[in-house]
C-alpha cells in the first residue's frame, strides 16, 4: 500500500510512528543500495577489460550501471555467445514464428524460456532509449503511426540495443550517433 494513500485515507497524525519506521527503512535501503552499486563500479574497474567492455555498453542511450553490469555479466566479455542474435535468443527478445505447416499460422512470438530477469532490465533499456534517443524515438513514433503495437516495436528496440552492444564491443569504440553529423 503506497504511503500517500494512506495518508489520504486515514491521515499523518494516525500513523506517525508507521511512516518514521517507512522513512527509516527507505533511508537505510538507499544506503545499501549506494553501497552496492560501489562495490559493482570497484569491481567493473579493478578489471581493465571488464572497464573497456562496460564503458562502451553505457555509451549507448538506455544502457545505465545495472543493465551494462547484467550485459556484460551474461555475455563474458562477448565470448559467451557467437552472434548478438544468440544472446537475443537467450534473453527471450528474438521473435520466432508460430505456424505448423500451412494451416497452422500465428503471429511471431518470443521463446518462454528465457532470462527474465534480464529481458526486463532491456525492456527497460529499450523504453528509456526509446524517449531519450532521437532516432529510436523517431523509429518507434513512426510505427506506432503505422499501427504497430507498443510491445512488439519495444521489442524491437530491445533488439537494437543488443545488437549496437555487441558491434561497439566487438569494435573497440563507443557508440556514435551518426545523425547528428548528417546534412
Amino acid at each position: 500500500m503506497a504511503v500517500n494513500e494512506v495518508q489520504r485515507g486515514i491521515g499523518h497524525e494516525e500513523l506517525s510512528d508507521l511512516f518514521a519506521t517507512y522513512d527509516a527503512i527507505i533511508t537505510a535501503l538507499k544506503s545499501e543500495i549506494k553501497k552496492i552499486e560501489a562495490a559493482i563500479k570497484h569491481i567493473i574497474n579493478t578489471n581493465p577489460d571488464l572497464k573497456t567492455s562496460f564503458k562502451l555498453t553505457t555509451s549507448l542511450k538506455g544502457v545505465s550501471l545495472i543493465v551494462g553490469t547484467y550485459m556484460i555479466v551474461y555475455i563474458c566479455n562477448i565470448t559467451k555467445f557467437a552472434t548478438w542474435r544468440k544472446f537475443a535468443c537467450y534473453c527471450g527478445i528474438a521473435p520466432f514464428s508460430h505456424q505448423s505447416g500451412t494451416s497452422v499460422k500465428g503471429p511471431a512470438q518470443v521463446s518462454p524460456i528465457a532470462n527474465k530477469q534480464l529481458k526486463r532490465l532491456l525492456h527497460l533499456a529499450a523504453v528509456s532509449a526509446a524517449s531519450h534517443d532521437p532516432e529510436l524515438r523517431e523509429y518507434y513514433i513512426r510505427r506506432q503511426s503505422e499501427g504497430k503495437s507498443k510491445m512488439s516495436t519495444l521489442n524491437i528496440i530491445r533488439n537494437k540495443i543488443v545488437a549496437r552492444a555487441f558491434a561497439i564491443v566487438k569494435r573497440g569504440t563507443p557508440y556514435v550517433n551518426i545523425r547528428q553529423y548528417a546534412a
